[in-house]
C-alpha cells in the first residue's frame, strides 16, 4: 500500500467520520434513525487487507429495517475497490430491546481501480454484485449503539471478499423506550427550499498512485419535495498530471433532516457533461465522450434560517479510466 493510497482513503474516512461526529454531537429533538461508521480486517480468496463502512438504517416496523452503506474493501492485490450497497434487514430484537440481531441483503454497485490487462497503467472497473450481511448491536440507554457485523461481498467480475467490522452508531430520533426505533418520523414540508453553496477541497483521481489536486464547486440546490432535492453545480476538478476536468452536473438527491432541521444528510446521483476536457496521456488519448455519471453522499449544518455549512463527497464514474473523488466542504446561503 502506498502513502498516497493511505492518505486518499485516510481523507474519504475522515469526510465520513466528521459528517457522524457532527450527528452525534448534536443534543436536540431528531427526525430519523441509526448512522454508524465501522472497520475491521478484510479476508479474500488472495490476500488479506481491511475494510470500513459509512451506513445510514431506518426501522420499517419492529421486525424490519433498510440501510445504504459506503463500504470500502482496502486493497488486495490489483483492487482498489469501494461502492454503495442497499439493503433489506430482518431483525429481531432481545434482552428487552437492548440487543439486536439482524440479516441483511442487498445488491451492491462497485467502482475498482485494478491493474491493467495489459502492460503498466490501470483500469477504473464498475460492476454490479450483492452483499450479505449479519449484524449483532447493543443499544445503550443515551442513544449509542456498539455494533458487530459480518459483510460477504459476491461480486461479479471481481473477487469475492468477506470482512468482520466494530463500530459504533447514533440514534438520530431518540427511541420510544429502549432499543431502536420500529419507525421514523414523517413530515409535511420539504427538507430544502432554495440554497446556493460555495466549496473547496480536493480532487482525488482513482489511480494507482492517486493524484490530487485543488477542486472548486458552486452548487444550487432545490427542494422538489419532502424528502427529494434537485442540485445544479459547477465543478472544476484542477490540474492532474493526467486529466483535468470542469463541467456541470444535475442530480437528484433522497434527503433526511435531522434535530429540528438543524443537520441534513442526503445521497444524490445524476449526469455530469465535461465542458472542458484534458488528457495528457501517450498517445493523446481524450476518453469516450464529455458525458460521465456522478454519485455523492453530503452532509450540511443549518447555523440559521439563512446560513449553513456543507460536506460532500462526489465519486465521477466515467467510462474511459477517469473516475474520481472530490470531497469538498463549504458555506451557503438558504433563501
Amino acid at each position: 500500500m502506498t502513502t498516497t493510497s493511505i492518505k486518499r482513503r485516510s481523507r474519504k474516512l475522515a469526510a465520513w467520520t466528521i459528517a457522524g461526529a457532527a450527528l452525534a454531537g448534536t443534543v436536540t429533538s431528531a427526525q430519523a434513525q441509526e448512522f454508524s461508521v465501522l472497520a475491521g480486517p478484510l479476508k479474500s480468496s488472495s490476500q488479506n487487507s481491511y475494510s470500513w463502512e459509512a451506513n445510514y438504517r431506518e426501522g420499517l416496523g419492529r421486525y424490519a429495517a433498510w440501510s445504504f452503506s459506503w463500504l470500502n474493501e482496502g486493497h488486495i492485490p490489483d483492487h482498489h475497490r469501494d461502492g454503495q450497497a442497499v439493503q433489506l434487514w430482518g431483525r429481531l430484537p432481545l434482552w428487552n430491546n437492548r440487543l439486536e440481531l439482524s440479516a441483511g441483503a442487498g445488491p451492491y454497485r462497485y467502482f475498482d481501480t485494478s491493474q491493467a490487462e495489459a502492460g503498466s497503467g490501470y483500469s477504473n472497473s464498475h460492476g454490479w454484485g450483492g452483499m450479505f450481511t449479519l449484524r449483532a448491536a447493543y443499544y445503550f440507554d443515551n442513544r449509542w449503539i456498539a455494533e458487530m457485523k459480518l459483510n460477504r461481498v459476491q461480486a461479479f467480475g471481481g473477487p469475492d471478499t468477506t470482512a468482520l467490522l466494530f463500530g459504533i452508531g447514533y440514534q438520530l430520533d431518540a427511541p420510544d423506550g429502549r432499543g431502536p426505533r420500529a419507525y421514523a418520523p414523517s413530515r409535511s414540508t420539504n427538507v430544502t427550499s432554495n440554497e446556493v453553496t460555495v466549496m473547496l477541497g480536493r480532487t482525488i483521481l482513482n489511480s494507482l498512485d492517486s493524484e490530487s489536486n485543488l477542486s472548486e464547486s458552486v452548487e444550487y440546490r432545490r427542494g422538489l419535495w419532502h424528502y427529494v432535492d434537485f442540485t445544479a453545480s459547477y465543478l472544476h476538478e484542477g490540474g492532474h498530471v493526467q486529466s483535468r476536468r470542469d463541467g456541470i452536473a444535475a442530480q437528484l438527491w433522497a434527503t433526511r433532516a435531522f434535530f429540528n432541521d438543524r443537520l441534513t444528510l442526503g445521497v444524490g446521483a445524476g449526469p455530469y457533461l465535461s465542458i472542458t476536457q484534458n488528457d495528457d496521456l501517450p498517445q493523446n488519448r481524450t476518453g469516450d465522450g464529455r458525458f460521465a455519471g456522478v454519485v455523492s453522499a453530503s452532509a450540511s449544518y443549518r447555523f440559521s434560517d439563512r446560513w449553513l455549512a456543507r460536506l460532500t463527497w462526489n465519486r465521477m464514474v466515467t467510462r474511459y479510466d477517469r473516475d474520481s473523488d472530490i470531497i469538498e466542504a463549504g458555506i451557503g446561503v438558504r433563501f
